[in-house]
């Protein structure tokens, strides 16, 4: 039974752009050629980490999402973690409820009411 997949990608920042490609289009082929179905390839970019991997504050993040068979999932995965340039991946199952992903972006909001302002109890 085919299943919806999402595999977040975060890539080695010094890689060429036709290497992190190469890394996409490896997982493509694995999933295609076990009888899956490719949906959308969307590149979120460089992001700075929370924290140092391998003595890199950055890496470059690719979102795949697929419809395949759990040992499709499990063999792009196997080949994932021996892939020099991968620092990190990420697979979890999609829902109904799940929709376009897009990375977080940080926003701070600042609201000044009435209510904000300290009143002193006394």
């Amino acid at each position: 039974m085919m299943i919806g997949y999402e595999i977040l990608l975060m890539l080695d920042p010094e890689l060429p752009d036709d290497r992190q490609e190469e890394i996409v289009a490896r997982v493509r082929e694995g999933i295609e050629g076990s009888g899956g179905s490719w949906g959308a390839h969307d590149v979120w970019g460089r992001r700075r980490l929370a924290y140092e991997i391998d003595h890199k504050a950055e890496g470059v993040y690719h979102l795949l999402t697929f419809d395949a068979e759990p040992e499709a999932l499990a063999e792009v995965s196997r080949v994932l973690k021996i892939t020099d340039g991968v620092m990190r991946h990420l697979a979890v199952k999609r829902t109904e409820a799940t929709g376009p992903a897009r990375p977080l972006e940080t926003r701070v909001e600042h609201r000044q009411d009435s209510e904000d302002q300290a009143t002193p109890v006394g």
